[in-house]
């Protein structure tokens, strides 16, 4: 769920340090006259929630920079993170129509981070509450779907308590993205932000399933929203995948940014992470900034079908990862009990299908880590009718039991990327205010 963007090739990468300086008021100006200010933009129809881009952009051009970030996060309260994190480069820039005329698009995602900074500095809180409904709505998870919609609730009115199983509200946007991507704290700076509107209630430590059930959700408020993420692994299903100096991606990425120690040694090893999306190459990229050796991405298909973006596929290469395609892991080599290699299959395409060919490489390594997707964690769910593995939701993302809604990747309702959970969390917002007042 992750992009850098404006990414400059060749940069040098930290774990402390941004990709890219954010824009001087001088550069922003600059950037911001090179907008057409499109009619019926194609900007805003490529976003996921709908940001009037050329709105947004002329107030920065004009010296309304506070202005301009009002417009930004009442569109997309998490606009900050999608302006770092979002991958504008097959979203809104790509659409940009600037891409036909000078094969360059105007940079929106740097812009659009210019002026929420410049809100977040100043300390302003732009939003007000409407009159208390005396409604009370209960939020499983401080991602961002539910925090977006958390937000929009108290905006309406209404009360709103959220429960989030671990330490720090922001979900992925605090344990899931480079932090490269995130730096100064911006996940949490943002989470205040949020919550500095009122009347929201932030639970830490509760967890669904554990510490507080569905049907008393449903019993003590008058709705529930569920914005569960995607808090369980897929596994390679391969020998050796047990093996000291194995990890999933994710739990490696969330400890860096964490600051502690990872659950695998990076510094000076040799490090192979399966899979091919966004997540494999902050992972990767991110072992290069604490100290690994050499880093391979190994992907089962060709960089056409990866996850990772064309920016962030460009991204890893530049910073040294090697990119190794049509090659599926089948087994893990150790030397008592750890890691000392992969042994992955050459595969190909036949008849559209993907075939092995019986052919077999082997890529040294110290360290193996699993990067090939998320799904539900299970338990908790209280009899909530799935779909392939997600909450079954209809066009108002309500479930299968009256008043509970969910969104964000814990349902399908398009990528699963920070802005289409924002968007899922504030249309489900709307969902529930039409609900409570029936």
């Amino acid at each position: 769920m992750s992009g850098v963007n404006g990414a400059a090739h060749g940069a040098s990468l930290s774990l402390d340090h941004d990709l890219v300086s954010p824009f001087t008021a001088l550069q922003a100006m600059a950037e911001s006259s090179r907008c057409l200010y499109c009619y019926e933009a194609a900007c805003v129809t490529a976003c996921p929630t709908s940001i009037d881009i050329p709105g947004f952009i002329r107030k920065i051009g004009t010296g309304n920079v506070k202005g301009a970030a009002r417009t930004i996060l009442d569109a997309n309260i998490m606009g900050g993170t999608c302006a770092r994190a979002c991958p504008t480069e097959v979203l809104c820039e790509q659409a940009c129509v600037r891409n036909k005329a000078e094969g360059e698009p105007v940079l929106i995602g740097r812009l659009q981070r210019y002026a929420t900074d410049v809100l977040f500095k100043a300390g302003v809180q732009p939003f007000t509450r409407q009159a208390p409904t005396g409604k009370r709505v209960a939020v499983v998870g401080a991602g961002p779907a539910g925090l977006a919609c958390a937000h929009r609730l108290a905006m309406l009115g209404h009360e709103v308590t959220v429960f989030e199983a671990r330490a720090k509200a922001g979900g992925l946007n605090e344990y899931g993205l480079a932090a490269y991507k995130m730096v100064d704290n911006f996940a949490q700076r943002e989470v205040d932000f949020i919550l500095s509107l009122g009347g929201i209630t932030l639970k830490t430590g509760a967890a669904l399933g554990r510490d507080v059930t569905l049907a008393e959700l449903r019993q003590d408020f008058d709705a529930v929203f569920l914005g569960l993420g995607l808090a369980s692994t897929n596994t390679l299903g391969v020998v050796g995948e047990n093996l000291a100096g194995v990890a999933d991606a994710v739990d490696v990425i969330a400890a860096l940014r964490q600051k502690s120690a990872p659950p695998v040694a990076l510094a000076g090893r040799r490090v192979v992470v399966i899979g091919g999306g966004n997540t494999a190459v902050d992972a990767a990229i991110q072992s290069l900034c604490a100290g690994a050796e050499e880093v391979t991405i190994a992907y089962r298909r060709g960089t056409a079908e990866m996850g990772a973006t064309g920016h962030e596929q460009d991204l890893a290469r530049t910073q040294g990862v090697v990119l190794r395609t049509w090659l599926a892991p089948r087994e893990i080599l150790d030397i008592g009990g750890a890691v000392s290699g992969v042994t992955l299959e050459r595969m190909a395409l036949e008849a559209g299908r993907l075939v092995g060919t019986g052919e077999s490489v082997t890529i040294r390594c110290d360290v193996v880590l699993k990067a090939v997707g998320q799904k539900m964690a299970p338990g908790g769910l209280d009899g909530l009718a799935l779909a392939s593995g997600r909450i079954q939701v209809d066009a108002t993302l309500a479930t299968s039991l009256p008043g509970v809604y969910a969104g964000g990747d814990c349902v399908k309702s398009g990528e699963d990327l920070t802005v289409q959970s924002v968007a899922d969390g504030k249309a489900a917002a709307f969902a529930i205010d039409a609900y409570l007042k029936a």
